[in-house]
């Protein structure tokens, strides 16, 4: 047996319940892995309210985690008890030990510690895509990012900067503007107090930005579009506010020719080869200091209630993580 946070019922943190459960041993393809440190994400709250369905009740939540393997199933080759891995994968993280289909696993570089890969594999893997694969970032680009103090948007514009962009983050308060202008921010944007659009063509000289990436969803969405130049690019990756509902397509062709995708980390990671890549990548820009993976909340899996609820509270500022 070990201890895991499962969900027998949706609904707010107080149905996280801290309990015993049954691991078994790894079938083919799997692996055993002991969990040495927990991401936690603004996702596992949609797993658990229901607005991502689980393929059933009850559920362990938790989409990414880093451990040692324990015991490695028939047919796995590439892996050994005692490898340092990490991984993102839909459900089951919330626990001291997991069974884990190899295909999403990844060998862990010495250059990266278990609470840094726990606290950046689908934070750092969706920078990655965002960045290098959906709108790939260059030199001379002017960016923007929205809730830029956030898990994601700390890493993201780190990286961004990195790879030579202006950045303009928006933010809920000064406290976290400060922080977003230590971890690459340009420009920040209160956007409690002002109108982004505005201040958005203000910083552009009226041009506008080639891209905008936007994990807030509805209550951003029409201020994304106005922020964006001719030909620019909505990415949404998140709905944190509440989805986006059907609109009339039309908009697209009067603000400018945009374009708007809604990509995630699971298609781009469903390729072996491809998994790698982003994996290599992230591993790299922090291995090498480029991007610093800011942990600022330590928590133990037996408080998964209170950390949701200062998830929900906005109470967070870049990652927090949980200890078995």
């Amino acid at each position: 047996m070990t201890k895991a946070v499962r969900v027998h019922n949706y609904g707010g943190p107080e149905v996280l319940r801290y309990e015993d459960v049954e691991v078994g041993r790894p079938g083919p393809g799997q692996l055993r892995v002991r969990h040495h440190a927990i991401g936690v994400n603004y996702i596992d709250t949609y797993f658990r309210t229901g607005q991502y369905p689980a393929p059933s009740l009850p559920f362990v939540l938790g989409n990414e985690a880093a451990g040692e393997v324990v015991e490695v199933g028939e047919g796995v080759a590439g892996f050994k008890p005692g490898d340092r891995v990490a991984y993102v994968i839909t459900l089951g993280n919330y626990a001291e030990e997991r069974l884990a289909d190899v295909k999403l696993v990844v060998k862990l570089p010495d250059s990266v510690d278990y609470d840094t890969a726990a606290a950046m594999m689908l934070k750092g893997m969706t920078v990655q895509y965002l960045l290098r694969r959906t709108f790939a970032v260059k030199p001379g680009d002017t960016i923007l990012f929205h809730a830029a103090a956030g898990g994601v948007g700390l890493i993201a514009t780190q990286w961004a900067k990195h790879l030579g962009a202006t950045v303009i983050g928006t933010v809920g308060s000064k406290e976290k503007a400060e922080l977003a202008k230590k971890n690459g921010c340009d420009h920040v944007i209160l956007y409690r107090e002002e109108d982004v659009a505005k201040r958005v063509r203000e910083i552009t000289g009226g041009e506008g930005v080639p891209v905008v990436y936007d994990g807030v969803g509805e209550a951003t969405f029409q201020g994304s579009l106005d922020s964006l130049k001719p030909f620019g690019v909505l990415v949404s990756f998140g709905s944190a506010s509440g989805p986006i509902e059907a609109f009339n397509l039309g908009v697209l062709a009067q603000k400018g020719s945009l374009y708007v995708t809604r990509p995630t980390l699971m298609t781009h990671m469903a390729k072996r080869e491809t998994l790698d890549e982003i994996a290599k990548d992230l591993f790299d820009v922090v291995g090498r200091g480029a991007v610093k993976i800011p942990i600022h909340s330590r928590r133990k899996l037996s408080e998964a209630e209170a950390v949701h609820r200062a998830l929900e509270g906005r109470e967070t500022t870049g990652a927090t993580i949980m200890h078995p």
